[in-house]
C-alpha cells in the first residue's frame, strides 16, 4: 500500500479539514442543509479512501494469501464490504 500512502494521507487531511469545516459552521449557526452538505461531502470523501485501503488490501494481502493457499483473507473482504452496505 505505500505508493498510496501519501494519496491516502491527502485524503484524510481533506476530510479533516472538512469536519473542522463543519464544526466552525456549528459554532457559526449556518444553515443546517449547508451544514449536511459538507457532511455528505466528508462522508463520500471517507468512502473513496476506505475504497482505496480495500483495493490495495485485495490487490496485495489477498493475492499473496491466496497463492499461500490461504483464503481466510478472502472472507475478511467479504465482512468489510458487508460492513458497508
Amino acid at each position: 500500500m505505500s505508493k498510496d500512502h501519501e494519496l491516502l494521507k491527502k485524503y484524510l487531511n481533506i476530510a479533516k479539514g472538512q469536519l473542522e469545516g463543519v464544526i466552525r459552521m456549528i459554532d457559526e449557526d449556518r444553515y443546517c442543509l449547508d451544514i449536511s452538505d459538507q457532511l455528505l461531502a466528508t462522508r463520500a470523501l471517507l468512502k473513496k479512501t476506505n475504497n482505496l485501503i480495500l483495493k490495495n488490501h485485495i490487490d496485495h494481502c489477498v493475492k499473496d494469501a491466496i497463492k499461500n493457499g490461504d483464503d481466510s483473507k478472502v472472507d475478511e473482504v467479504i465482512k468489510a464490504l458487508e460492513k458497508q452496505i
